[in-house]
């Protein structure tokens, strides 16, 4: 009795939710703040070889528009690669055929990313590209961060959505900056998220519709920023091409086709930037170094897992495995699950060179998780009702 009346006192004594959804906003923007702060002193020129390669891959976008797609070094002959590879020290900047991130294909010497990066530091100005890049996908995060706390319905819910909110907002900046092609790619993985709680929790058929035809797209879309982005829709075609098969009901029939329409549609870019540079549509840029990893071994998972990355997918699937055990949120903790095993089979194969490799695994799984629990609707009637995609509740709409 003691124990409960103490309980009580400390919960009366608690901000309200409304307080609650308040104070974790304004953490975020002051993360986000502080971000922009950090982000005031970067440079276009990091002195990574990754990151010239897509100033150049944008700068070919608004020389040439679509022809940029085009990555030839032949094509450099404004001397504006050339200039890039002098300023970061590399010593072989005049020979093109020593390029860095580029592939020698037949008699051409290519980009080896896809144009997705490129594409998107092509919309702003030559010279100012990479802060305003990042400043636009950590704005979103901080939108999606905000999204997430003022659903939740609890004090409880409210301050989890908060810190995930915070974490995610400082993960642009550590260790996302370590790669421009991170910061749309994690603008894919919060949207993704919110999008799949919809696909999984909405009672409208017509909502979970047009959930899976932009997840589709998006996922699509973030392999032009990212070739390894590819593993991210492997949860998504399983469970939908499961709950098809299982129900054999138009709509579930119809869902999974449009979800796999719009990631064809989505890969758009990267299907042409194959066919174009690598003479295949289903040809990779990349070299056979990069196509062919190493083998797994246990010194490998060793760096992921004493990582940060490491804990972050040790929560997501702690998190995974109590929702699947417990029968919340089944159908994205399902998605999630399959998710991660293609995404660390390919990872642990392949050495930690920059502390980034898992991050949109990560967030995407949990942003996944998060918008999950928070709109799964016991949490609004306080009963079992499950109205994930392909049960009986979601049938009579």
């Amino acid at each position: 009795m003691l124990a409960h009346s103490s309980i009580v006192m400390i919960e009366a004594r608690m901000p309200s939710t409304r307080a609650m959804k308040i104070i974790c906003s304004i953490l975020c923007l002051l993360v986000l703040a502080s971000n922009l702060w950090t982000m005031r002193n970067w440079t276009e020129r990091t002195g990574v070889y990754d990151d010239i390669c897509y100033l150049r891959q944008a700068h070919l976008f608004q020389r040439f528009g679509l022809g940029g797609f085009d990555t030839n070094i032949t094509r450099d002959d404004d001397q504006y690669f050339a200039t890039l590879a002098r300023e970061i020290g590399y010593p072989a900047w005049d020979d093109q055929a020593r390029a860095p991130c580029h592939t020698p294909i037949g008699d051409k010497h290519v980009i080896q990313y896809p144009p997705g990066t490129g594409l998107a530091l092509s919309f702003f100005p030559a010279g100012f590209q990479r802060v305003p890049l990042y400043a636009v996908a950590n704005f979103v995060i901080f939108l999606v961060a905000t999204l997430a706390i003022w659903s939740a319905r609890s004090r409880r819910a409210t301050a989890g959505a908060g810190v995930i909110g915070m974490a995610a907002i400082y993960f642009m900046v550590n260790p996302s900056k370590a790669s421009s092609s991170m910061a749309p790619t994690m603008i894919v993985c919060a949207v993704v998220g919110y999008l799949t709680a919809i696909l999984a929790n909405a009672a409208e058929r017509s909502r979970r519709l047009t959930a899976a035809v932009l997840i589709g797209l998006l996922l699509g879309l973030a392999v032009s920023f990212r070739l390894p982005n590819l593993f991210l829709s492997a949860g998504y075609f399983i469970v939908l091409l499961g709950i098809a098969v299982r129900s054999k009901a138009s709509r579930d029939i119809w869902r999974f086709s449009a979800f796999g329409a719009a990631y064809l549609l989505g890969l758009m870019p990267t299907l042409i930037a194959n066919a174009i540079n690598a003479g295949n549509v289903l040809a990779t840029t990349y070299g056979a170094v990069d196509a062919t990893p190493p083998d797994f071994s246990l010194s490998i998972a060793r760096e992921y897992f004493t990582d940060m990355q490491g804990a972050l997918i040790l929560l997501t699937a702690t998190w995974t495995i109590v929702a699947l055990a417990s029968n919340v949120q089944k159908t994205a903790a399902s998605i999630v699950a399959i998710n991660l095993a293609p995404n660390l089979a390919f990872f642990l194969t392949h050495p930690i060179s920059t502390p980034y490799y898992l991050m949109p695994l990560a967030m995407q799984c949990l942003w996944t998780l998060l918008f999950s629990y928070l709109n799964d609707p016991r949490h609004e009637n306080g009963g079992p009702r499950d109205v994930a995609i392909g049960t009986k509740a979601a049938k009579n709409h």
